[in-house]
């Protein structure tokens, strides 16, 4: 009977175990200029379960990356773009979201490295972000004189850290929106795919000639489980 008990006790364990739920929650993002797939940040939790919750919905599916600057950031999510009027060549876009915000969840960990995903915003006090848009950044490599400088001007005054500098060095992203956008997660595969779309023909005010649909997915739990283990998180 003892046995009997240890045993259950021991699957018991096991399931609990197998059941354990994954570290890290996963998105895909589809365009015909390829995949990616981001992992959102659990340091910025609002901002993380809003991103799920519309792309259970479905509500990016059918949206555009509606502006894009090379060696910038693509920027998405803006659901006036699925209006077939506006979602017209030519036609202005950005001006569409939800009827909420989500507040500004800054952390001096996560900055704009080359692949983050962050919140686009309009012009508040508080840095309230978007409900829906988004960018990714694709970024730039920056000198050390150049970092310098932005941290004299458009910083004014706050410094980066150095093991921040060495990233922005070596890899790239968009300093100067750290402290004033929500990084809210990064693309762990797929960068290519933001490079394509960044390099597209667009027009004057940043928004391609040739219209750039997507469709989010949230990843299940196993491949969840999977990226972070690849991931060694």
């Amino acid at each position: 009977m003892k046995k009997l008990y240890i045993l259950t006790f021991l699957l018991f364990v096991a399931c609990i175990g197998f059941a354990k739920p994954p570290k890290n929650q996963y998105v895909r993002i589809r365009t015909s200029y390829g995949d990616c797939i981001i992992r959102l940040y659990n340091e910025t939790p609002m901002h993380r379960d809003n991103f799920v919750k519309l792309t259970k919905q479905g509500f990016y599916n059918g949206t555009l990356f509606h502006r894009v600057i090379q060696n910038f950031m693509i920027q998405g999510g803006d659901p006036d773009s699925r209006d077939t009027t506006k979602a017209k060549p030519g036609a202005e876009l950005g001006n569409g979201d939800v009827k909420y915000t989500i507040p500004a969840e800054f952390r001096d960990s996560l900055f704009h490295k080359r692949g983050v995903l962050a919140a686009a915003r309009d012009d508040n006090p508080k840095k309230a972000s978007s409900g829906c848009q988004f960018y990714i950044v694709e970024g730039k490599r920056f000198t050390p004189g150049r970092l310098d400088t932005l941290e004299n001007t458009r910083l004014k005054g706050r410094k980066i850290p150095a093991w921040q500098r060495d990233i922005y060095t070596t890899v790239g992203g968009a300093p100067h929106l750290d402290q004033n956008y929500t990084v809210y997660g990064e693309v762990v595969t797929g960068i290519d795919m933001v490079d394509r779309i960044a390099a597209v023909k667009k027009d004057e005010r940043d928004r391609p000639t040739t219209n750039v649909p997507m469709t989010v997915e949230v990843l299940s739990k196993s491949e969840c489980k999977q990226l972070d283990k690849i991931l060694g998180i």
